[in-house]
């Protein structure tokens, strides 16, 4: 018997979920670069209450919050919108601004799932480019979109942390 599993645009009620799923993500992936005080002072109902608002009242039409359910538990969410570099046309250029699986549920299709719907919503609202920024020392990430076509353009940026910058190497894929 299979689990039944999906992807589908976020609804407000997803909100608490997606905070909660986001802020533990927070915690493993930045929590030896960040100030601990500032992922102390997270305040994951506030985090709810923003991405709540930001699915009934997105900025853009074309931004949207997809999540990965397994029954319906969200397991993993996604942000799609247009991107904003310098450099991109908001027009032809989407990006995948957040894409988190619980770490529990990793590796059971919830990402890749994620990964196709997200790719169908942006084709869908007439892009034909997608970029990602992730982290150059996540390995795992990197192999996984490499192997799904997505490969470095060259771009790259950083933010700065408690113990030293946060580095990013931006992806693309073609959905044409």
């Amino acid at each position: 018997m299979s689990a039944d599993v999906s992807v589908r645009l976020a609804w407000p009620d997803d909100a608490a979920r997606i905070a909660a799923v986001q802020r533990a993500h927070w915690e493993r992936a930045y929590g030896e670069v960040v100030d601990p005080a500032e992922l102390d002072a997270l305040d994951t109902d506030e985090m709810a209450q923003r991405w709540a608002q930001l699915i009934t009242a997105p900025r853009d039409a074309r931004m949207r919050t997809l999540v990965a359910l397994e029954r319906a538990t969200v397991r993993g969410f996604a942000l799609v919108h247009p991107c904003h570099d310098p450099d991109a046309d908001q027009v032809r250029d989407a990006e995948i601004g957040e894409f988190v699986v619980d770490a529990e549920h990793l590796g059971q299709g919830h990402g890749s799932r994620l990964l196709h719907a997200c790719v169908d919503t942006v084709r869908a609202d007439g892009f034909s480019r997608a970029v990602w920024w992730v982290s150059p020392a996540d390995d795992a990430l990197r192999a996984w979109l490499l192997d799904a076509g997505w490969a470095a353009d060259g771009a790259h940026r950083e933010f700065a942390g408690a113990t030293g910058p946060l580095k990013q190497v931006r992806l693309h894929t073609t959905l044409t």
